[in-house]
């Protein structure tokens, strides 16, 4: 059994391009046109600086002349950067009874408001227990109303169905 190389992290570098020629830009950004890649790699240790394959898939292979450490340090910055910036969307759930009082209500949408301005899902679920069971409806006008009051800030990602002993409807932002 042959023993397996391990695989190296980030672009290819100096003695692992197997390509023969290469699209040679120096390290002031200048493109220096298809080299012999022995060529460029000499010119390259001579400047102090690595040659890396930028576009392997091209014909023939871009390479330029830098510094390996710093790109990749560069690369792993920007990395971690765009996973600082990127949202979690969360689902936030909103939990109602049929026979909610008016100002209970609001207060739940106060809520459902925060949650949607905030850029989360908003999963509002209606109750239903004992004879509640027996006026479904009374629970679908409920979130029918919910569903017109957030008209303008959320749109209706599932309609309201009913699960078992509840009905549910999620909402996302616009």
């Amino acid at each position: 059994m042959r023993p397996v190389a391990p695989q190296k992290d980030g672009p290819l570098a100096n003695e692992d391009i197997t390509s023969p020629d290469v699209q040679l830009i120096d390290a002031s950004g200048e493109n220096r046109g298809i080299v012999r890649t022995r060529e460029a790699l000499a010119e390259a240790q001579e400047a102090g600086l690595d040659l890396v394959l930028i576009a392997a898939n091209s014909q023939p292979p871009v390479a330029k002349m830098l510094d390996l450490g710093r790109y990749k340090y560069a690369a792993q910055k920007k990395a971690a950067e765009a996973r600082k910036k990127q949202k979690v969307i969360e689902v936030k759930e909103v939990q109602m009874r049929p026979n909610i009082d008016d100002h209970d209500y609001e207060t739940k949408m106060k809520a459902v408001h925060r949650f949607l301005g905030d850029g989360d899902r908003v999963k509002v679920t209606m109750r239903f227990r004992g004879r509640e069971m027996a006026h479904q409806d009374l629970g679908m006008q409920l979130l029918l109303k919910v569903k017109q009051q957030t008209e303008e800030v959320a749109k209706v990602e599932s309609q309201p169905r009913s699960e078992g002993r509840q009905m549910v409807m999620v909402l996302a932002p616009k």
